[in-house]
């Protein structure tokens, strides 16, 4: 269908300090690019977007409603996968070792704990628009989460960028940029509009999810952190609608197998393409979905393994620990000891004998806070992004 194509204006650049080479300098004038209000245009489609998105809401429907008792870790489990892969699409990496760690208070390094504030920041999003209308305030509040580890970026989280920002080019000017989102001035206005758009209910869902994505990396509302925010706007909008109440759709994955692919979608939507970008999110969705069901199963037979390897007593505290594994797959030994309801002693002898067995791997050596992860959990996290990958680059 016809959408609207962003507008381009020639504007002064009059930088604060002088720096960077030559041409940095001597840059007088910027072209920014300014999105269409979006608020309250109508989006329809037919043919093979219209059965795209049908196919996608079909596949994610099918994982919510799936798994039974293990629905739970699996929401928990796909959280996290999403949040890790968006991370990583923005150069933020850490193993799932410095990832474990991080999660349950242990000394980490800056990208796992860039990791674990993505996972808190989206947990915020999805459960406050499966509460209620999508808010500034909501995204706000992500994006404090997002930055918090970020010392210098922290000063500035939680608040409307108030300065010119760019992708691209020079790290002092907007020379050779590859996109320049409109000025801070305009910001407010096409946030305000993005969050009625948003909060519609007469838009396909699918339709909706892609275009709140693209409209918001095209009006880059932060200094940072505006890809990391923007995909979890697409698990927003799905839980918002009610397409998912429990699991996130790990759709990251697939663009993060593809970077290229996706930001050249999101470049054709800037230019009024906007089919393009819902049928790429469809296809995205079903990918994920797909790949998502088959990481289910691996982690439902999760505890018959355990079981083999460890042998434990019936009602023994290694039973214990295993029985909730899925659902807490990186512990503590205060938190062990709170799942077997045992003494110090037999708890460390349970976590021992589970290590021993090949069932925990102990991530933190310190005398202070000893860790262990279930490693065939975080190991899926991994399994699920190459699974998805794989998926994603045979249908090209």
């Amino acid at each position: 269908m016809t959408w609207p194509t962003h507008r381009y204006e020639t504007q002064a650049w009059n930088p604060q300090q002088r720096q960077g080479s030559k041409a940095d300098r001597m840059l007088a004038s910027i072209e920014v690019s300014i999105p269409p209000p979006i608020g309250d245009l109508d989006y329809s489609s037919s043919g093979s977007i219209a059965q795209s998105q049908e196919a996608a809401v079909i596949a994610v429907a099918r994982l919510e409603a799936g798994f039974g008792d293990h629905l739970a870790p699996l929401a928990d489990f796909l959280l996290r996968s999403e949040s890790v892969a968006s991370s990583k699409i923005e150069r933020v990496d850490a193993d799932w070792r410095a990832f474990g760690r991080a999660s349950v208070g242990g000394k980490a390094s800056t990208d796992a704990l860039s990791q674990l504030a993505a996972v808190k920041a989206l947990i915020a999003m999805v459960d406050a628009t499966g509460r209620g209308p999508m808010t500034l305030a909501t995204l706000l509040d992500a994006h404090r989460l997002l930055m918090a580890p970020d010392f210098y970026a922290a000063r500035d989280s939680g608040h409307l960028r108030d300065v010119q920002n760019w992708i691209g080019g020079s790290d002092y000017t907007p020379i050779n940029a590859l996109f320049v989102p409109p000025p801070p001035e305009q910001v407010p206005a096409l946030m305000d509009d993005l969050m009625v758009f948003v909060n519609r209910t007469d838009v396909p869902i699918i339709a909706q999810a892609a275009i709140a994505h693209a409209q918001f990396e095209s009006i880059h509302p932060f200094t940072d952190g505006n890809g990391r925010i923007g995909r979890a706007l697409i698990s927003a909008v799905l839980r918002r609608r009610g397409l998912t109440r429990r699991i996130t759709v790990p759709l990251a994955s697939v663009m993060l197998a593809d970077t290229s692919r996706y930001f050249d979608r999101l470049t054709e939507y800037r230019a009024g393409r906007a089919d393009e970008f819902v049928e790429y999110l469809a296809s995205a969705a079903v990918h994920a979905s797909e790949a998502a069901e088959e990481s289910a199963r691996a982690l439902s037979e999760l505890p018959a393994r355990w079981k083999q390897l460890a042998a434990p007593r019936v009602n023994s505290a290694d039973e214990a620990i295993i029985f909730r594994l899925l659902d807490t797959p990186i512990l503590n030994a205060d938190m062990a000891q709170q799942i077997t309801g045992t003494t110090d002693a037999s708890t460390y002898r349970a976590l021992g004998r589970l290590t021993d067995a090949g069932v925990l791997e102990l991530i933190s050596t310190s005398k202070r806070n000893q860790i262990w992860a279930a490693t065939d959990v975080l190991a899926e996290l991994d399994a699920l992004s190459n699974a998805i990958a794989r998926r994603t680059t045979s249908h090209l």
